[in-house]
């Protein structure tokens, strides 16, 4: 497993409730229906390849951090391809890092 991790600063903070909702909307209509016949290419590509996405905040400043995991490394590949074709949403901030690592270790606890 890799995982790709995005950095992002200066974003509009009074926004983040609102941009996680539009995430989230995202993702279930993705899961119930697939993508609109319309979806961008890139957009194809993460459905394809990303296997599970965290997304961290600090609320305070702006600040946010994407994770995106990817079963191999080959697909690691195509999805960072993808999405360094698209930017943040609007108050989103800018991307500042971007960061891929293999998952040496990956364990929950209770």
């Amino acid at each position: 497993m890799h995982a790709r991790i995005a950095r992002f600063e200066g974003g509009d903070a009074s926004r983040i409730d609102e941009q996680v909702a539009e995430m989230r909307s995202q993702i279930t209509e993705t899961r119930a229906g697939g993508l609109p016949d319309d979806a961008p290419e890139e957009l194809r590509t993460l459905v394809d390849t990303v296997s599970r996405f965290v997304h961290l905040v600090d609320r305070e400043t702006g600040t946010s951090i994407g994770i995106s995991f990817c079963d191999t490394e080959e697909n690691m590949r195509r999805a960072d391809e993808a999405m360094n074709q698209m930017s943040p949403d609007q108050g989103g901030g800018r991307r500042t890092s971007v960061e891929i690592y293999e998952v040496a270790l990956d364990e929950t606890f209770g």
